[in-house]
This record gives C-alpha cells, sequence and structure tokens, in this order.
C-alpha cells in the first residue's frame, strides 16, 4: 500500500513537471513567434530584447511622431497649396466647366476658388493630431502585432480605420468656416447647380463635402509618408525606443 501510495505520488510530482516544461515550451514558443515577427519586419536582431509590450509601445510612440509631423506639415501655409500631390484641385466632373470659366476671362475666379480650398484643408489640417493622438493610446498590444504584420502603411490603415468619421465631424465646419471668408461656398453651389440641370456629369455641388474629403485623403497620404519615413530612414527615428524598435 506504501508503495502504491509512493508511486501515485512520483507518478503526480512528474504529470506536473511535464505540464510545466509544456507550458514553457507554448510561452517560448509565443515568444520565439513574436520576435521572429519582429526580425521580419524591422530587420534581423531587433527582436532579441524586445516583448509584444517593447512593440507597442514603439509603434505608439512611431505613430505619434507621424501624425504630429505630418499634420504640423499640413497645417502650414502652402501645407496642402504648394504640395502637387496632395493640392486639391477642381473635381475631374467639374473640369470643362473650369476650362468655359477660363475661356472667358474667369481664370482670376477660378484660381482663388481653387486656393480657397486648399487654404480651408490647411486650416482644417490643425485638428487631426489629438483625434490621431486619442486613437494611438488606445492601441492595444493585439494591434500592434496586427500592424506589425502588416504592410507599409498598416499603421496608417489603423489610423483611418479609427479615425475617418471623427475626423469629417471635425473638419467639416472649420472648411466651412474658412469657405465662407472668401465667399466660395456660395459661388460654387450657384455655378454648378445651373451646370447640373443641363449636364449629364453631375458636380456635387456641396464644396464643404468635396473639400472635406480631399483633405483627409491627403491627410492620410501624409501620415503614410510618415510612417514610411520612420520604418525605412534612421535619421527619423529620434528616440531610443525607436531606434530599438526599427533597428
Amino acid at each position: 500500500m506504501e508503495k502504491r501510495l509512493l508511486f501515485l505520488l512520483i507518478g503526480l510530482a512528474l504529470l506536473q513537471e511535464s505540464q510545466a516544461q509544456l507550458l514553457r515550451k507554448k510561452v517560448d514558443t509565443s515568444s520565439n513567434s513574436i520576435r521572429s515577427s519582429i526580425d521580419k519586419l524591422f530587420g534581423k536582431g531587433s527582436g532579441t530584447s524586445l516583448s509584444a509590450a517593447d512593440v507597442a509601445a514603439g509603434l505608439r510612440e512611431a505613430l505619434s511622431l507621424g501624425a504630429q509631423r505630418g499634420t504640423r506639415k499640413l497645417n502650414a501655409v502652402d501645407g496642402f497649396f504648394a504640395n502637387a500631390a496632395l493640392k486639391i484641385l477642381m473635381p475631374p466632373e467639374a473640369r470643362k466647366v473650369e476650362e468655359t470659366l477660363r475661356s472667358l476671362g474667369m481664370g482670376r475666379q477660378v484660381d482663388q476658388a481653387i486656393l480657397a480650398m486648399n487654404r480651408a484643408a490647411e486650416d482644417a489640417a490643425g485638428a487631426a493630431a489629438p483625434i490621431f493622438i486619442d486613437a494611438i493610446n488606445g492601441m492595444t498590444i493585439n494591434d500592434a502585432m496586427g500592424i506589425l504584420k502588416g504592410g507599409d502603411n498598416a499603421a496608417t490603415q489603423y489610423l483611418r480605420s479609427k479615425t475617418t468619421a471623427q475626423l469629417t465631424e471635425v473638419f467639416r465646419p472649420v472648411i466651412e468656416q474658412s469657405l465662407r471668408k472668401v465667399d466660395a461656398t456660395r459661388h460654387w453651389n450657384t455655378i454648378f447647380t445651373n451646370y447640373n440641370r443641363v449636364s449629364r456629369d453631375k458636380v456635387n455641388p456641396d464644396l464643404s463635402a468635396y473639400v472635406t474629403e480631399k483633405a483627409l485623403s491627403g491627410i492620410f497620404t501624409q501620415l503614410a509618408e510618415e510612417e514610411k519615413s520612420i520604418r525605412k530612414d534612421p535619421a527619423a527615428r529620434t528616440t531610443e525606443l525607436l531606434k530599438r524598435v526599427f533597428q
């Protein structure tokens, strides 16, 4: 009886040790998987001293830095207007109207309308950074690992999904106010409401909606550029954590 009890106790001890080893193996495998993902995205060797929490903190820092840089550039005078890639022009369906107006000697008015659209977008861009920061602070470790395994603009796409609705709500009144300063909205509505009555190619008479849409597109394009810079350019990594995560 005593021998059986002894064997039973030994068996239980061995079973517990076996389970403990299995658990350690699972933890090690998970850790190695995370490190492998880090290495794959950021370069060999970067994962050797980084945990998932480190990566999440690094991504939050990178996103915050990119958001602040990007919005600061676009919120400046000529942030949109002097940027060939982001400059807001007349919508494609309105190009014929633009050509007609220019042919009638109204080129100056068209240029003023284009300038007004870009100035409105520049004004609105300043409101984006706090919204981005809130979304970034709410990012979980699972979100971070999803971004880690995504493409070069995965972080930008994450922010697009989290902030577009709020940015639209905040941008629109700022843009409307900016456009009203130069009476751009009234002229736009008059021209294109009349144009839509006789043309099959309709133009949205809501200028504020159009500029808001283009401003948001420009914001995320700039953010993607900032993200790419931090991922690829060592000089863009201005803190120790960024240097560790993106080495």
